[in-house]
């Protein structure tokens, strides 16, 4: 089955007051193209990180974040008292020896280095990372559930479209019946416009052969016929199909083309053209598939 290489996913983990939020999403590329932007908390797990999105993303430009949101309480800055202590001391006695009086003392002390801010530096433990991991992985998750059913959605289009062009192939064969005789009838017509041209009938017969042959498009049919059967098969493999189909559709615009070169009908190129506007439809939808 397809799946598309657009695709989101995203969840949210709560874990002792924080509110850890994992997004990732995807767009169509010619390889894994991973972007991270990872909390500082958990940058020393990036390569597992990193791991764990290859293994289940194969393919496409992808753009993986994570980060943190804290309640009031837990984010708040914490007053380091005894070095608050300490400074008081000091501008205290700076102020008594220079009789410096009605000194408003807090907005003093709140503002001296390192007294509001947060000293211990926060460590990742064990039963964090395994929250925030299952978190990375039902993302991920989301991600391939997204990509599925958008693949579905481009695997319904293929089959219209590929229908569509059997369709249109089959219409080709009246016209190609009665292309054999209008052809034999206007060159002999034409020869006999003519009336002092003499020429052996049976040498005109093997040209005709010859000529008729040279338009033939029944190998160009068959062959076209077999690609559209393998594009099927193919969208009923794994996912990561993608570049195969994109060749067989190349394929198929070579026998279409060939086919239109041939058709020196005009209904018969009104049909190829409808073919190729068909195949222009997969062709653009086909670098979206995995």
């Amino acid at each position: 089955m397809i799946q598309s290489m657009t695709g989101y996913g995203r969840t949210v983990v709560a874990y002792l007051g924080k509110k850890i939020n994992v997004e990732i999403k995807s767009l169509n590329s010619k390889q894994l193209d991973l972007t991270t932007r990872i909390a500082p908390l958990y940058r020393e797990k990036e390569m597992e990180i990193r791991q764990l999105i290859a293994e289940r993303v194969l393919r496409g430009k992808v753009d993986f974040c994570i980060w943190i949101e804290k309640d009031a309480v837990t984010d708040a800055a914490q007053v380091n008292t005894a070095l608050m202590d300490n400074y008081y001391q000091q501008l205290k006695g700076f102020a008594d020896s220079h009789q410096l009086t009605n000194v408003d003392w807090i907005p003093v002390l709140t503002r001296m280095p390192d007294v509001m801010s947060k000293t211990e530096v926060e460590e990742l433990d064990a039963a964090e990372w395994q929250a925030v991991r299952q978190g990375v992985c039902d993302a991920v998750q989301h991600l391939v559930d997204f990509r599925t059913q958008e693949g579905a959605a481009l695997e319904k289009k293929f089959g219209e479209k590929i229908d569509n062009i059997e369709k249109l192939l089959a219409s080709i064969e009246p016209f190609e019946k009665a292309r054999v005789e209008k052809i034999r009838n206007r060159i002999v017509e034409g020869l006999k416009q003519i009336p002092e041209a003499e020429y052996d009938k049976n040498r005109l017969e093997q040209e005709l052969i010859y000529y008729i042959e040279k338009l033939d498009i029944s190998e160009e049919k068959q062959r076209l016929t077999n690609h559209l059967k393998y594009f099927r098969e193919t969208m009923a493999d794994a996912p990561g199909q993608g570049k195969k189909l994109g060749f067989i559709a190349q394929e198929m615009g070579r026998e279409i083309n060939t086919t239109g070169s041939k058709s020196n009908q005009a209904e018969m190129q009104n049909i190829v053209v409808k073919m190729k506007d068909e195949l222009e439809q997969i062709k653009e939808q086909v670098l979206n598939a995995l």
